[in-house]
Parts: C-alpha cells; sequence; structure tokens
C-alpha cells in the first residue's frame, strides 16, 4: 500500500540507535530543515516532532527498523501525532546505492532514508494497528522458541544420561519427555534404582492423574526395561540428584509454553488473518504467529507467486543431543525446541 505523502510538511528520516537515533529531515522540495542526533529518550523525542509539526505541519516519521531499537521513536511520534512508516533494509541498501560515496555512515543512513521517502514513497511500509499485534507477536514467538530450545536442552541432557547408564529406560522414557507424567515421574523417582523402589503399584497411582489412560501401560514398560540390565554402570547413583532437577526445570519450561500459548492465540485471534492461517492443513497457532511475524500480513508481495517461493528450512539437530538419540528420536510438535525457519525471498 502506498502511503499518502500529499500533506507531509517534513519527512524526518530516522536511522534508529540503541542510545542515539541520527534525525535528517526535508521538507517536500528537498530542503534541509534537521540534522543531528537525538538521544533514544521521550522527552527529547518529543521535543523535536513537536517543534518540526509546529513550523511545517504534518511530520512523516520513518525508520529502517520498526521493532527493538525503533519502537520507542514510533510510539512517541505516534502520540506526537505524527505519521510513521519504515523503509525496509533491502530497499534501503539498494536505494544507497545510488548516492555518492560508500561510507556507510549515521547521517549518511538518515538521509537516505529521508530522501527516500519524499521521492520514492512507494518504498515505504505503513505501520497499521495490525502492526502493533505483529509487534507483540514477534516478542512473544522470541520467548518462545527461546523456550522451546531450552526445553530441547534440557530433554538431551536427561536422554544423554539415561542413555549413558540404563538404555533400556532410556527407549522407553526418552521418547515420552514432552508427557507431564513421565516428567512427573522423574521428579520423584530419577534413577533406576529409585524406580524399581517405589514398585508398580505405587508408580501407577503417582502417574495417573497425569495419565490415566497409558500410567499402566507406560510402568510396565518401565519395569520391562529395568529387568533388562542387570548390571549397575558406575556413577548410576549421581542420577537420583541430577534427573529430578533437569526433570523440574523441563516441566517448568512445558507450562511455561503452554502459558505463552494460550496468549499467543489470543493475539493471534485479533489479527484479521488468523482465520486464514490456521485453516491451513498443518499450520497451528504457533506456526500462524511465526508466518505472521515473518512476511506480515503478505502486502509487500506483489501476488502469489512472489510469495511462493518463501520456503521452511528445518534446523540442524542440536549439538546439545547425545549421538545415539540425535537424530533418531524426532522432537513431538509440542517440545520441538526449534520453530521454523521462515526465508521469505524479497518482495521485489
Amino acid at each position: 500500500m502506498v502511503i499518502d505523502t500529499d500533506c507531509v510538511g517534513v519527512f524526518l528520516g530516522l536511522d534508529v540507535g540503541k542510545s542515539t537515533h541520527y534525525g535528517h529531515g526535508l521538507t517536500p522540495a528537498g530542503k534541509k530543515v534537521f540534522d543531528k542526533p537525538l538521544p533514544n529518550s521521550e522527552p527529547k523525542l518529543r521535543v523535536v516532532f513537536e517543534k518540526l509539526a509546529a513550523k511545517f505541519g504534518t511530520v512523516l516519521v520513518v525508520v529502517d527498523q520498526p521493532a527493538s531499537i525503533g519502537a520507542l521513536p514510533l510510539t512517541v511520534a505516534r502520540d506526537a501525532g505524527c505519521q510513521v512508516a519504515y523503509l525496509p533494509g533491502l530497499a534501503m541498501r539498494r536505494i544507497a546505492d545510488l548516492y555518492p560515496g560508500e561510507a556507510k555512515t549515521d547521517a549518511k543512513d538518515a538521509a537516505v532514508i529521508a530522501d527516500a521517502a519524499r521521492t520514492m514513497p512507494h518504498t515505504l511500509r505503513s505501520l497499521e494497528l495490525t502492526d502493533e499485534i505483529t509487534a507483540e507477536l514477534t516478542v512473544l514467538t522470541g520467548f518462545d522458541q527461546d523456550l522451546a530450545a531450552e526445553a530441547t536442552r534440557t530433554s538431551n541432557r536427561i536422554r544423554g544420561l539415561l542413555t549413558q547408564f540404563h538404555p533400556s529406560l532410556e527407549r522407553v522414557l526418552g521418547p515420552r519427555l514432552d508427557h507431564q507424567a513421565v516428567t512427573w515421574l522423574l521428579e520423584r523417582h530419577g534413577s533406576p534404582a529409585a524406580l524399581r523402589k517405589a514398585g508398580r503399584r505405587r508408580l501407577v497411582e503417582l502417574i495417573r492423574p497425569k495419565a490415566p489412560r497409558m500410567a499402566t501401560r507406560l510402568i510396565d514398560d518401565v519395569f520391562d526395561a529395568l529387568d533388562e540390565q542387570t548390571v549397575v554402570v558406575p556413577g548410576t547413583g549421581t542420577l537420583n540428584t541430577v534427573i529430578p532437577s533437569l526433570a523440574r526445570s523441563l516441566a517448568a519450561v512445558h507450562e511455561q509454553r503452554r502459558a505463552l500459548e494460550a496468549q499467543i492465540n489470543a493475539l493471534l485471534e485479533a489479527h484479521p488473518l488468523s482465520q486464514v492461517l490456521t485453516s491451513m492443513p498443518g499450520v497451528g497457532v504457533r506456526t500462524a504467529a511465526v508466518l505472521l511475524v515473518t512476511v506480515g500480513d503478505g502486502t509487500n508481495f506483489p501476488s502469489a507467486a512472489h510469495l511462493a517461493p518463501t520456503r521452511v528450512s528445518p534446523p540442524p539437530p542440536s549439538p546439545q543431543a547425545p549421538p545415539s538419540t540425535a537424530n533418531t528420536h524426532p522432537e513431538e510438535e509440542t517440545g520441538s525446541s526449534n520453530a521454523p525457519c521462515f526465508c521469505p525471498p524479497s518482495p521485489a
């Protein structure tokens, strides 16, 4: 969507930074009216926006990063009554090549942003209400991916220890570590000796509230695995200290992810594209959220043919995974640590 710049009195390009932004302001005729660094502080930003608005009328604030370090200036600009937009990084780099000089400085980048907004408004992207939802989804999906990575790291650590000391037990419990009943069991009985000492009946009653249908079958499988190994590998006794701690950490991460999924789902439902995305086969809440964060609402792509090359690349096996389990026990969707990696092509 092309932004209407007919009523804009000054185009303010901001090359955003962590502590300071560099601002460059141009009138529609190309006259420079502002060119200096701006502290990343609401009062200082507000003063500049209000002064420019009072002198020139409508101010269009354009940034090269709408999220992260660019979030505050955009929010202050909106609150001060300015229009806001952003110039995608790829478009900015291509436009910058048209200007003399090879040096990359904050001042030059800010000037490029302002001049592009003034002369090539079709290169700008608008920031509407749905972008507020996308901004929140960006934070939540990023946190969810961090939690998922932590879940896989912890799962792999548990499976590595079980493989080292009791491979038969790992083959029973390892693939089921995403289930609440298994982490609940390992929190209380982390070693083969502790499991055997507790007895079948007690363990069945322990996990039945978490797994009513598979409690008996799971414990039968556990004791069959325990019976397969009669020797005790040196160091096995440490499992009763390490495994329960790791299981508690894993259960806490899974609980956080379930709570986070509810928040992501609530945000997703407020987005106009949510029903379209979640109606697609294989697209759930998390995948739909990552799609929105990665490719937005699709308006950056002129046609479906431009969007089609968007590819999904599976991540490599985690280096934390033990060699015997890294590629033989794929994680279930609920516990997969690595979300799909979407690599969108250029909007052209």
